[in-house]
């Protein structure tokens, strides 16, 4: 499963370790891929193992809005 998530707030290179660092520590989290320009994380997941809720929080945990 796939999924795009709209991040704001990340402006650097911290700022898109920190959001791909939080969303591989989930189980199930196979490929985190972040776009700094767009702000648009893309997610490879198993929807058996973690939810995009999850990944919302996790993301929201760094310090980062994640815009439906």
């Amino acid at each position: 499963m796939e999924i795009s998530l709209n991040v704001k707030g990340m402006t650097c290179g911290h700022c898109k370790s920190s959001v791909e660092g939080a969303l591989r520590e989930l189980d199930g989290v196979t490929s985190v891929e972040v776009d700094l320009s767009s702000g648009k994380v893309n997610v490879t997941y198993d929807q058996a193992k973690t939810s995009t809720d999850d990944m919302r929080q996790a993301v929201e945990d760094q310090g980062y809005d994640v815009v439906a």
